[in-house]
């Protein structure tokens, strides 16, 4: 793969079960910079779509939850010397179109991490029920450690190297979201909101989370807290 942009930029996507979805993400990726994909124990042809693309991919003999796939897909792009990495979503909802826009921040120094906020930006097709769910995540994570987000659930993330050291993501599943938040505040990390684009359908609300999946996410949140 040669990338059109700095090779020590590097794209992770965690996936799971995305064969429908991961080859048109990957298509729409084209060469912004290395990708890696980690197949988190996918029952679908997940891998082999992601081996037939010009990327490396990594895979989970099981299925371990986004943040675990997320993690090691750092610790890899680390260990090949990425100096910026983008955390972007298998199933289509985020535009590669501003990846760009999402990196200008870290790679001038002007934040060690680079948050994307559909609220800022634009949201497509989004229920009421998921908006309100993400205005109470958004009310959870200021009260609990004070960042005062306007997005606090998106996965379309960039990290500095210095960021992606220091912040270990623990919670193997969709805690891991709050957890990073927790992490920059925990340790005085400085961040940006960037306006981003998030497109639902149908698909990807159907795998997307529930409001008991919300309750389900707070309870391992918390228990985390408490059991370090």
């Amino acid at each position: 793969m040669q990338p059109s942009v700095d090779a020590a930029i590097w794209i992770v996507i965690a996936a799971y079960n995305e064969s429908n979805r991961l080859a048109t993400t990957l298509k729409s990726i084209g060469n912004h910079a290395w990708i890696v994909v980690v197949d988190d124990g996918s029952r679908d042809d997940t891998f082999k779509i992601a081996c037939s693309f010009p990327v490396w991919v990594l895979r989970h003999p099981i299925n371990c939850g986004q943040g675990a796939a997320l993690q090691t897909g750092i610790d890899f792009a680390l260990s090949q010397g990425a100096h910026a990495i983008v955390t972007f979503d298998a199933d289509g909802q985020h535009d590669p179109s501003e990846i760009r826009v999402m990196l200008e921040p870290v790679l001038s120094g002007k934040a060690d991490i680079a948050l994307g906020s559909r609220f800022l930006g634009r949201t497509a097709n989004a229920p009421w029920t998921r908006r309100l769910l993400l205005r109470t995540a958004i009310l959870f994570t200021r009260m609990t450690n004070g960042l005062k987000l306007t997005d606090t659930h998106n996965g379309f993330r960039v990290f500095s190297r210095r960021a992606a050291q220091t912040i270990r993501i623990r919670q193997p599943r969709m805690a891991h979201a709050s957890e990073i938040l927790d992490q920059i505040a925990k340790h005085s990390l400085s961040y940006v909101e960037v306006p981003v684009t998030i497109r639902y359908t149908a698909e990807t609300l159907a795998k997307g989370q529930s409001s008991w999946d919300a309750f389900r996410i707070t309870g391992h949140l918390l228990a985390g807290r408490f059991w370090k």
